[in-house]
């Protein structure tokens, strides 16, 4: 392996200690389209377009190799109106713009989106939060602060404690019964 030039030099970087984006509005604009047929959805790739996180999504890409900013819109016949809802928005942020189902037309073109955060459970089992598409505006409805931005949404909790535990951290072990087996690992 090649010695990594200013390797002695480097600060100690562990990963995982990016800015975090806050929630709010921003007009964005859709980078990519795919058309998932088969499960009736649109999946949208964006970025920020303007204000001090422009190039947000196009930054993390850069350092790590994963696009973060995307969304979907169903188009399913019971979506109907939530799909109307997002073409408008697209229509009202790019004058003249006039939707002819044809997704790809999508592409390049500027809506506002609000930005908001809620909870999930990673890959290790970790209470973590991340950004979500709350509602898609258009951008001069972004520019005039015309939107709210929800409270952070939580996991939803089956034990009604009121908090969340972690997998493996329950007060009490299993219900284990006599017919139960233990794993052969």
């Amino acid at each position: 392996m090649k010695k990594i030039d200013g390797y002695e030099n480097a600060q100690e970087n562990q990963g995982g200690d990016f800015e975090k984006l806050p929630a709010g509005g921003y007009i964005c604009g859709i980078k990519s389209v795919e058309n998932k047929e088969d499960r009736q959805y649109l999946k949208i790739e964006f970025d920020i377009l303007e204000g001090q996180y422009r190039g947000w999504y196009t930054t993390i890409f850069k350092r790590t190799n994963s696009w973060y900013g995307s969304f979907i819109r169903s188009y399913k016949d019971s979506a109907a109106g939530f799909f109307k809802g997002f073409i408008t928005a697209v229509q009202e942020s790019n004058p003249g713009y006039h939707w002819d189902w044809q997704e790809q037309t999508l592409c390049n073109k500027k809506i506002g989106l609000v930005l908001a955060y809620e909870e999930y459970v990673n890959q290790k089992g970790q209470k973590k939060e991340r950004p979500y598409v709350y509602q898609n505006r258009s951008a001069d409805a972004i520019r005039r602060s015309d939107f709210e931005v929800p409270e952070l949404k939580k996991l939803k909790l089956e034990n009604g404690s009121g908090e969340w535990i972690p997998p493996g951290e329950h007060d009490e072990p299993a219900n284990m019964q006599e017919t139960d087996k233990p794993m052969p690992f």
